[in-house]
């Protein structure tokens, strides 16, 4: 073979599998990767059955929340086929799903009535997790509970439980805690994390409600405070949507943001250089 034929051998690093193995194989596999953050990965098996894959490490709590959640409620979620580690110590979870899309795949063709549709129906949902509430910051085991977003942490290190307001106010940001805090009781069962990618749609109606590991016992306002996070300019108009239809908690709002401002320092925009005008005024 001359060098102009010689083709470029790439390794797939999804599925391992290399661009010489392809060129005298004719198999094309229905196997895709659905959905992938950080050291993790969804692979879609058919049209509703999906393999979670991932370090076995904390948060371990997704098939227990499934279960209490399928007992306690009606929301549209997956079923647990199976779990299991394998010997190189990856834990993984085969779940049946109900056929749709993501929200982020049928955004461009969903109406305006029929997004608001949607997302009055998520929220209707999401009201019956707020029927559960704890004294304590916990998951349903009672242990910690994983959030990088509202601790602005690293999204594998445990928090908690925490049995007062002043207690998660000083695991939030020291810098804030003689500024005026959000009530965050009654703590109250929160998925936290409903961006376009965990919600399921088929023929303009809700389908499903997926990535229930990091599930607990929250802030009760953090649900609400949770949609001013977009990680895309569809995720950001969903959640706008969500967010109206949402209970409304906005000192917890405002609470969180002014946190994630400090968090951002010393690159500050206007909002965030008052808030640390402010911060340094009270001193």
């Amino acid at each position: 073979m001359t060098t102009s034929e010689k083709v470029s051998d790439t390794v797939c690093p999804a599925c391992n599998w290399s661009t010489s193995k392809q060129r005298y194989c004719s198999y094309s596999s229905h196997v895709k990767l659905f959905y992938g953050a950080g050291n993790r990965g969804v692979w879609s098996l058919d049209s509703n059955v999906f393999l979670e894959e991932r370090p076995n490490k904390p948060p371990k709590i997704e098939v227990q929340n499934i279960e209490f959640l399928k007992q306690h409620t009606t929301i549209p979620i997956p079923s647990v086929i199976r779990e299991w580690t394998d010997d190189s110590d990856w834990y993984f979870i085969l779940i049946n799903c109900l056929n749709g899309q993501t929200i982020e795949e049928a955004w461009p063709t969903l109406s305006q009535p029929q997004k608001e549709h949607i997302a009055d129906q998520v929220a209707e949902y999401i009201q019956q997790l707020r029927q559960f509430q704890s004294p304590i910051m916990q998951s349903i085991d009672g242990g910690p509970l994983y959030s990088n977003w509202l601790f602005l942490n690293d999204e594998d290190k445990p928090y908690g439980s925490l049995d007062s307001d002043k207690q998660l106010h000083i695991a939030l940001m020291q810098a804030l805690k003689e500024s005026a805090s959000a009530i965050c009781t009654p703590y109250t069962f929160t998925h936290g994390d409903l961006n376009c990618q965990n919600v399921l749609v088929k023929d303009g109606e809700l389908a499903g409600i997926l990535d229930w590991e990091s599930v607990g016992y929250f802030p009760v306002w953090w649900e609400y405070a949770a949609t001013s996070i977009g990680f895309s300019a569809e995720d950001a108009e969903w959640k706008a949507l969500l967010r109206m239809r949402l209970t409304g908690y906005k000192e917890g709002r405002e609470f969180w943001r002014d946190l994630y401002a400090f968090s951002r320092y010393p690159n500050l925009n206007e909002r965030d250089q008052a808030l640390v005008d402010r911060l340094l005024g009270a001193e």
